[in-house]
């Protein structure tokens, strides 16, 4: 059974994409965006967890080495 084709009403132009996004993809990333920003505007909120000393220690380790 054949299937039918959808043609396009209107030819596509040459050097023009045809490509619409819907509203979330664009929303998304920016509201990722700006509650990102938010934290490191206000580092206050942002509460360092407990860890493991020897972990601590190979980090500030690497921090040292870095910053030489």
């Amino acid at each position: 059974m054949p299937t039918r084709t959808h043609t396009r009403p209107h030819p596509a132009t040459p050097g023009r994409a045809d490509i619409r996004l819907p509203w979330w993809a664009l929303a998304l990333p920016a509201l990722a965006f700006v509650s990102l920003l938010l934290l490191i505007l206000n580092p206050a909120d942002a509460h360092a967890a407990t860890g493991d000393p020897a972990v601590t220690h190979l980090f500030e380790r690497v921090q040292h080495m870095v910053s030489r």
